[in-house]
């Protein structure tokens, strides 16, 4: 297999769309501020939207500014990168449109390809198919796919087979934009980068994970698509699998894509089965009502799709890893809608010393390290130790918890804030994998939450009312307080 040389032709198929206009096009204008876009590399951004090419150039614009009102853009920067963008509005229906934006990149490009399929999963078949079909998808070209791919594992793999009839695996890359996170990739250099933390990373050490992802906001417009997905599918299975692999994986032999992705595979598939006979047990489903947030009334679920509704917008369940590493830890994942804060962070909680030789009350004060990693709304990591409390007192020492903390924001002041899809779209258009997903992660994740859903099925298990702006039904604090652990909240 040759090595991937950068590519020279960038093609975004529905660059019309929101994500586009929120992170693609922002991210392209920071890459090409930094000077870190190849030279000669051209962009082509096309959707099913007739517009000319002066028409999506002002719509980039206005997109490039929105990011940042406050800030102006370099304009020497924005030209650049508006230099490189061609617009060719195309439709997988309409195979004159498809021809003619195939011979479109076959006149722009000038080495290898990087298709960004920025649409629904379900046209990715089609639009690969169509590639093919016109000799646009063969060596030297590679897709960048959105997940979530399907809806569960039986459309993930139609939708996967329909891509690789035109792609091989080694050029099919799968993006969750957490991977694209400072914060994510900081986990990792803080595993792997410190003799400290490693010998601690076990059974032996930590008592229990929890990790969070919070959110303040509704449906957002997004009812129907959410609708038939839910918190399990749309998060789940999604950013929250994959934070828990990079917690939970073995040290990789070397930072590529082969060895990372073979550490995660194996954490997905140490993971005990949740089903019908479990999920009663081990899952709490729930669905926010009316309430209010920072202050404001905001209405429930049901009443912002304008129909009764079974789907779940909260999901709290209690994971086990079956591995000599990790046997014995649970693993609390959390994650909601209309919840008090937006925050994503992982909490690892380390075992109580084995014994106490304070007395009294600072045998009373004892609480077990603890080791914080926030990836939002900032990026920091603090490390919770026991201390001694300044003063004098005739009954000996007094003990309080203290926060060793690395602020990033203070660390880094001087380092820019970066949109995760910077970091996707350069180690793509240089054709690095390793911070991209696998087929066969994407389904073994879906094999597991397959699982649970229809344990739901099939136990009759209905999402729990809770009301917006609260931490989700009261069930989520009974399912961590049944071992003795509390939420971090």
């Amino acid at each position: 297999m040759t090595h991937p040389t950068p590519a020279s032709l960038l093609t975004i198929f529905g660059a019309t769309g929101d994500l586009s206009r929120r992170m693609l096009l922002p991210s392209l204008y920071h890459l090409q501020a930094e000077g870190l876009l190849p030279e000669d590399l051209r962009i082509l951004a096309t959707a099913r939207t007739e517009m000319t090419r002066d028409s999506f150039l002002q719509l980039a614009a206005e997109s490039i500014h929105a990011r940042d009102p406050g800030a102006r853009p370099d304009d020497a920067a924005l030209q650049g990168l508006l230099q490189r963008i061609d617009y060719l509005p195309a439709g997988t229906d309409d195979a004159g449109s498809m021809q003619a934006l195939a011979a479109q990149i076959q006149r722009l490009r000038r080495g290898d390809v990087l298709y960004h399929l920025s649409t629904a999963p379900k046209f990715y078949g089609a639009i690969c198919q169509a590639l093919a079909a016109h000799g646009a998808a063969g060596a030297g070209t590679r897709v960048m796919l959105e997940k979530p791919i399907g809806n569960d594992l039986a459309s993930a793999v139609a939708i996967n087979d329909a891509v690789a009839r035109a792609f091989d695996e080694s050029r099919i890359y799968r993006v969750d934009h957490y991977l694209g996170k400072e914060g994510v990739q900081n986990l990792i250099a803080l595993r792997f980068g410190n003799a400290l933390f490693e010998p601690l990373w076990n059974s032996r050490q930590i008592e229990q994970v929890q990790i969070t992802v919070a959110e303040t906001v509704g449906v957002e417009g997004r009812g129907d698509y959410y609708d038939e997905a839910g918190a399990l599918r749309d998060m789940v299975q999604n950013h929250l699998l994959q934070l828990l692999c990079l917690v939970a994986m073995e040290p990789p032999a070397r930072f590529d894509p082969t060895a990372v992705r073979n550490e995660k595979i194996k954490v997905l598939r140490s993971l005990r089965a949740i089903d019908q006979h479990s999920v009663t047990s081990e899952t709490v489903r729930g669905q926010y009502s009316a309430g209010a947030i920072e202050g404001r009334l905001v209405p429930g679920y049901a009443e912002e799709l304008g129909r009764p509704s079974q789907t779940e917008t909260f999901v709290a369940l209690r994971a086990h890893i079956d591995n000599w590493r990790w046997s014995g830890v649970p693993f609390y994942l959390r994650t909601g809608k209309r919840l008090p804060s937006r925050s994503t962070e992982i909490y690892l909680q380390f075992r109580k010393v084995p014994h106490s030789i304070f007395g009294g009350a600072a045998a009373a004060d004892m609480r077990p390290n603890g080791l914080l990693i926030k990836l939002q709304p900032e990026e920091r990591i603090e490390l919770a130790l026991m201390s001694k409390t300044p003063g004098l007192d005739r009954h000996g020492l007094r003990l309080s918890q203290v926060t060793l903390d690395l602020d990033f924001h203070q660390e880094f002041r001087h380092a820019p804030r970066r949109i995760a899809y910077e970091r996707l779209y350069l180690d793509a258009i240089e054709g690095n994998g390793t911070l991209f997903v696998r087929r066969d992660e994407t389904e073994a994740a879906w094999e597991w939450v397959d699982a649970i859903a229809e344990g739901w099925r099939e136990a009759g298990f209905a999402p729990r009312p809770y009301p917006a702006g609260t931490w989700g039904p009261g069930a989520a604090v009974a399912l961590l307080d049944r071992l003795g652990h509390a939420w971090r909240e």
